[in-house]
C-alpha cells in the first residue's frame, strides 16, 4: 500500500463519492455503460452497498476514493461467503497493481471475521475476468446466470 493510501470501511457517508468512481470506472472502455441518470446510478449504489448485510471497501488516496469493493456478507451451505457486487478501480489508477493490493487487503480483512470464501461474477470478454483470473479466483463450471428481459 502506497502511503497516501487508507483502506477504509465504506458507509452512506461515501455513496456520492462511490456513484462517481462507479460511473468513471464502467462509463468508459471497455464497457461503455450509459449511467447519465444520476438518480438511477445512485438508486443503484445505495440499493447495493446499503443493506444490513452489505459489506464495502475502499481505498482513499489523497483524499480521494480510488477503489472500492460493494458487497454482501451471504451464508451458505459451505459457508459464509462475501459476495462481491462491484470492484472498480479509477480508470486513472488502473494498471499499476493496485486492484490487485487491494483485492489482497479484503481477502485479509474478510479472513480476519471467519469469512470462507468470495463470489463474483463477471463477463469472460472484459479484462475484469483476466483481473479476477489472475488473482485466483476459479472458474465454476457448472454456474451460470440467467435473465429474462420483461
Amino acid at each position: 500500500m502506497n502511503n497516501t493510501e487508507e483502506f477504509i470501511k465504506l458507509d452512506e457517508a461515501y455513496i456520492e463519492q462511490m456513484a462517481e468512481l462507479f460511473k468513471a470506472a464502467f462509463s468508459g472502455e471497455p464497457r461503455h455503460d450509459d449511467w447519465s441518470d444520476q438518480t438511477q446510478l445512485t438508486g443503484y449504489i445505495k440499493d447495493i452497498a446499503c443493506c444490513s448485510s452489505s459489506l464495502n471497501y475502499g481505498l482513499i488516496s489523497n483524499g480521494r476514493l480510488i477503489a472500492m469493493s460493494v458487497g454482501t456478507v451471504r451464508r451458505w451451505w459451505e459457508g459464509t461467503n462475501y459476495n462481491i457486487e462491484e470492484f472498480c478501480v479509477a480508470p486513472d489508477k488502473q494498471g499499476q497493481n493496485l486492484g490487485t493490493r487491494f483485492m489482497a487487503m479484503i481477502e485479509d480483512d474478510i479472513k480476519s471475521k471467519g469469512i470462507s470464501g468470495i463470489f463474483l461474477q463477471t463477463d469472460s470478454d472484459k479484462p475484469s475476468y483476466r483481473f479476477y483470473k489472475k488473482n485466483g479466483f476459479d472458474l465454476l463450471e457448472a454456474h451460470v446466470s440467467l435473465y429474462k428481459k420483461l
